[in-house]
């Protein structure tokens, strides 16, 4: 007996729609973003303790810090974004997180803040190791390159636009 049932092409292809009950993501992203004021910068011995307290803001969004370093004035941030969270929301709570816990540290970072935007570029899990060791090696990297020129570069590597007036805007 024929079947006056309309199939759609998931299940002429034999695909049974309710199998896929969950929702399941690896979203790699390296997130990049700079001190708002030039003349206030991180100091070296509070680097780590910073990076520290990232990580536990980013875990308590539900996703995975992979790798933070960053030089004096600013920050890479490789994580597995959870399929949970918005990546402008978990890079404005790392923001504003960061910025009213470092002020703890010293009376120098009373008026410390990041600067307003953000650069973020998906990684493909073929170069996560690659992306991994960048990130690692920010000061060897920024002796020869600076944070305006690096960040430059993934835009073009990347084909994004981009309005250089706002690179250091106070």
């Amino acid at each position: 007996m024929h079947s006056n049932k309309i199939l759609t092409r998931p299940e002429r292809a034999g695909i049974n729609l309710d199998t896929m009950s969950q929702s399941l993501t690896k979203i790699y992203v390296h997130i990049v973003f700079h001190v708002k004021s030039q003349s206030l910068t991180i100091n070296p011995t509070h680097k780590h303790l910073l990076y520290s307290y990232i990580r536990t803001v980013i875990s308590d969004r539900d996703s995975v810090p992979i790798e933070i370093n960053g030089t004096s004035d600013h920050i890479h941030i490789l994580c597995l974004l959870s399929k949970n969270i918005a990546l402008s929301k978990l890079v404005e709570d790392i923001k504003r997180h960061s910025s009213r816990w470092i002020k703890t540290l010293d009376d120098k970072y009373s008026k410390f803040a990041w600067q307003g935007g953000y650069a973020a570029f998906s990684v493909s899990q073929s170069v996560l190791e690659k992306t991994i060791s960048y990130i690692k090696n920010q000061e060897e990297h920024h002796r020869k390159r600076s944070y305006k020129e690096e960040v430059m570069l993934f835009l073009k590597e990347y084909g994004m636009e981009y309005n250089e007036d706002y690179f250091f805007s106070d």
